[in-house]
């Protein structure tokens, strides 16, 4: 019986872990965007060119580049803004100086919820993924390596 109740909470924790690991896009990440970062990042938002173009000015509406759809979204990842959302919304804990990135704040009302949220979202990216590297070097920050690109998972 012992045996039986042992292997029943090997499976459990395997299958938890299982789980754990398969966070998606439509089934985790676009209902945290959508609570969190439509108001500023939705549909009437610039795409990344425009924004950079006029970033004063859009910063002045409260907008920010548009990620509305998987596609934006990751490009902020991998691709052509390597790192930009792991920059600005990591909790600093990781980088010299501990400061957060300047969205972390709006991961959550509470210490608690901004922390599952971002857990959630470094699931998401893969593990080991979690990079602040640009597509290009900057400063004393090297650019983001092929190895680094190979670890990012972004499921869909």
């Amino acid at each position: 019986m012992l045996r039986i109740i042992v292997g029943l909470f090997l499976v459990a924790g395997v299958s938890v872990a299982s789980w754990a690991q398969d966070v998606t896009y439509r089934k985790h990440i676009r209902p945290l965007w959508e609570q969190k970062c439509v108001a500023c990042h939705g549909a009437g938002s610039p795409y990344l060119g425009e924004f950079e173009e006029d970033k004063k000015k859009f910063e002045a509406m409260m907008k920010g580049p548009r990620m509305d759809t998987y596609a934006d979204l990751i490009s902020f990842v991998g691709w052509p803004d390597s790192g930009a959302l792991m920059r600005r919304l990591d909790d600093g804990k990781s980088v010299p100086g501990g400061k957060p990135g300047n969205m972390y704040q709006y991961l959550g009302a509470t210490d608690e919820e901004r922390a599952k949220n971002l857990n959630l979202l470094k699931q998401w990216v893969g593990k080991d993924a979690w990079k602040f590297n640009r597509w290009e070097a900057r400063g004393k920050v090297p650019a983001i390596t092929k190895e680094d690109m190979d670890k990012i998972k972004v499921k869909y």
